[in-house]
Parts: structure tokens; C-alpha cells; sequence
């Protein structure tokens, strides 16, 4: 078997292929402009795993995204898709070859993050990736949506306007997805730059409609946020179904606004449920509510995996905001390589050099990769057994050492 890289003449081999792993077809574009999600693939950056008798059974590819690390700090990482192997052809190491080709491939590259969406949670775990974003839906009966009074001092009642259309510093708007492609794009770039864990959107996803709404011109309803300047500062992609609203995701630089655009979907006429697809950890969202109990969350889950192929210039990259020190003993067991490495914080800067100094956490890179967006608590996996605590302050330090400003989040499929 040879694993070889693709070029655009391998596009119909490798989606066919692709699809035929996973019992799919291919389909056709959407008369209502859905674009194809695998328009955007990088072809110099996909690999092919082929038989002696040159039959493709197995498929990988990357994508080029920068990924925003705690402290607003842009970091560029390779978004692993699209992986999939014949059935007639897996436990017979086509996977783990292929996985091991694309990291090596990575690094060759200069590449230090690897980032996945998991279709199956126990498969990328042996490969060095860790679950380090976690989202949930959130579903809101009609009846039970009314937004509780603000308690804070000065603040205003969010609740005045019945319809929620409008709030002290602004005002939304109703588009339809065809007509504010370019707001989506500005607005959601600038979200993402300041949110931890999310991943940039490339020009070339929106222009071909790559990917899930509201990246796709599939009809959907955009709710626009727009500052007191005119200016749009958030957005909510979403349908409406036999009274079900189903909100595909709301974009807010800030609390303020997100409050206004869920006062506004809540208010909706014609509804008996909302029901919003991608929310983080600790959204305000149920203290929101007049009736704490309105909210129900569902499909509580991962969604994006890290994987740190360069563990120092990983560490050094991102933001940090409590001064400390750790020494990091990290198992790469995928890769053969066992390191030590002294992790040094002063005034929001990290060091992280060889040591030989005794360990204060011996972990798996999938366990490291989990933790380093701040979004999984190291003394949790401690205390699951995955990670060793060897000084009984340890995890602890760990904890406040890794914890971010934000909960970090990912909206984007890929």
C-alpha cells in the first residue's frame, strides 16, 4: 500500500472514494444554492492511501485555518477532514498509516496544531488528539421565553421591548441569507479573532458555499444586529419548521448584543419551540430566563479535538494570565517521542524548555491537547485517571495556570 499526496486531477477519485467509506453519495448542488461541502478542499494537502494495483481505499485531508488561542492570539492550524478507508479494506492499518503520514507531513510543514471534528469519539484519542471545545443545544419553549429583569445595578430591562427587536444600543434587522453574504463574513471574522477555540472561515468557503449554513446560501433567515452606528455587530442564522425555530448559530462580539438577538428569536411569533444548535459551557442563556427551568439542554457534546504536534511552540503561543510554573512529562505514544518540559509563565508569556527536573504532571498529548485551550480542567482528568498528579498542589496549580478569560468555543464544521 502507498500513501501519496493529491493534486486537483484526484478531486472525482478522492470524493468518490471518500463517499464510498461511508456508505454515502455524492450529491448535486442545490437548485437553492447549497454549494457542495468539499468544494473547499485543498487538494496540494490531501492524501490518497492506494493498493499495489493503484485501487484508492483511503482518504485524508487538511484544511489551512488559523485557530484563536486564549489571549486573542491568532495561531495557524491544520484542520484534519474528510478521513475515511474503504470498508473492505479497515483493521488493516490503512488508518494509522495515513494518520501517521499527515503528522509527519505537518511537521515537515512547519505546522505546530492539529485540529479534527470527530465523527467517532474513541477513534483519534490513539493519534494524539483530545476532545478541547464542547458544545450543546438549547431548546426554549415559546410560552416559557420571556427574558427575566436585569438585577445589575444601571442596567437596563432587557425585557421593555415585547417583540425584543431592539435594545438600548441597537436594533435588528431581518435579511435573507442571499442578501447579506458579505455581512456574515465581517461580522464572524471579527467574532472569532477574540473567541478562544474558534476557527477562521476562509473567503473562499463563503464564495463557494462550502460547508453548513449559513456558509451555504441554503434559504435561511438572518437576524442582523446593528450598533447604534448602523454598523452590524452580530448575526442569527436560522429556520422555521412546523413551529420549530432551529437557530443554526448566533454571532455576538458581545453579551449585549447576543442578549438582544435571543430576545429577539424567543419573541418570534408562530413558534412553540427555539431551539439553538451550538451553545458553549457556561452561556447565561438559563439566568437569562425568567423561568430558570425553560431552558433544556440536549446534545451535550465535543466538538473540537487538538492535537500539539510541537509541544514548546504550542505552549509559548497562547495567552496566559496567572504567573506559575509546571513540569510537563508528555507520553507521545503515536510518535514514539517522550519528553520533559519546564513550563515557565511571567506576565502573560510562557517559556517551555527540556528539564530533567522531577515531573509535576506525567500526561498523554491527548490529555495536553484537551487542556490547552483552557476549555477541560486538568485536575479533571486527574481525577479520571488519565493524568498523574505527582505533589498534592499540582493539579491545582495546573488548573489556574491553563484556565483561560473565556470558555473556549468552535462553531465551524468542517
Amino acid at each position: 500500500m502507498e500513501i501519496r499526496p493529491t493534486t486537483d486531477q484526484d478531486l472525482d477519485v478522492f470524493v468518490t472514494t471518500l463517499h464510498a467509506a461511508f456508505g454515502l453519495h455524492p450529491e448535486t448542488p442545490d437548485e437553492d444554492g447549497g454549494g457542495l461541502w468539499w468544494s473547499a478542499f485543498e487538494m496540494d494537502r490531501g492524501l490518497l492511501a492506494v493498493t499495489a494495483d493503484g485501487r484508492p481505499v483511503g482518504t485524508a485531508a487538511a484544511y489551512s485555518f488559523e485557530l484563536t488561542l486564549p489571549g486573542e492570539i491568532l495561531a495557524p492550524a491544520a484542520g484534519i477532514s474528510a478521513v475515511g478507508v474503504l470498508p473492505s479494506h479497515r483493521r488493516q492499518g490503512v488508518l494509522t498509516a495515513m494518520m501517521r503520514h499527515q503528522l509527519t507531513e505537518l511537521r515537515a510543514r512547519g505546522e505546530f496544531l492539529g485540529v479534527l471534528l470527530a465523527s467517532e469519539a474513541p477513534i483519534y484519542g490513539r493519534f494524539g488528539y483530545g476532545p478541547a471545545t464542547y458544545t450543546g443545544r438549547i431548546t426554549v419553549a415559546r410560552h416559557q421565553g420571556a427574558l427575566a429583569a436585569l438585577r445589575a445595578p444601571g442596567q437596563a430591562d432587557a425585557t421593555a421591548a415585547d417583540t425584543g427587536t431592539t435594545s438600548d444600543s441597537g436594533s435588528v434587522e431581518v435579511m435573507r441569507r442571499a442578501e447579506c453574504g458579505e455581512i456574515l463574513e465581517e461580522v464572524y471574522d471579527r467574532y472569532r479573532r477574540a473567541q478562544p477555540g474558534a476557527l477562521s472561515r476562509p473567503h473562499r468557503w463563503w464564495t463557494l458555499g462550502a460547508g453548513q449554513p449559513p456558509i451555504t446560501q441554503a434559504p435561511r433567515y438572518i437576524a442582523v444586529h446593528r450598533n447604534a452606528d448602523g454598523v452590524p455587530d452580530g448575526y442569527a442564522s436560522y429556520s422555521l419548521s412546523d413551529g420549530i425555530l432551529t437557530v443554526d448559530e448566533t454571532i455576538a462580539t458581545d453579551d449585549a448584543v447576543s442578549t438582544a438577538l435571543i430576545g429577539f428569536l424567543l419573541g418570534h411569533d408562530l413558534v412553540t419551540q427555539v431551539a439553538f444548535k451550538h451553545f458553549p459551557p457556561g452561556h447565561p442563556l438559563r439566568w437569562q430566563l425568567a423561568d430558570f427551568r425553560a431552558a433544556q439542554v440536549s446534545s451535550d457534546s465535543d466538538w473540537l479535538w487538538v492535537r500539539l504536534l510541537d509541544v514548546p511552540q504550542a505552549l509559548t503561543a497562547r495567552g496566559w494570565f496567572t504567573d506559575g510554573e509546571l513540569v510537563l512529562d508528555v507520553d507521545d505514544p503515536f510518535l514514539g517521542e517522550h519528553h520533559r518540559y519546564l513550563l515557565t509563565v511571567r506576565d502573560g508569556k510562557a517559556g517551555c524548555v527540556s528539564t530533567d527536573r522531577d515531573p509535576d504532571l506525567s500526561l498523554d498529548v491527548r490529555d495536553l491537547g484537551s487542556i490547552y485551550l483552557g476549555g477541560t480542567a486538568p485536575s479533571t482528568l486527574v481525577r479520571a485517571g488519565h493524568v498523574r498528579a505527582h505533589r498534592p498542589d499540582a493539579a491545582t496549580r495546573a488548573d489556574i495556570l491553563f484556565h483561560a478569560d473565556r470558555h473556549p468555543h468552535c462553531l465551524h464544521w468542517f
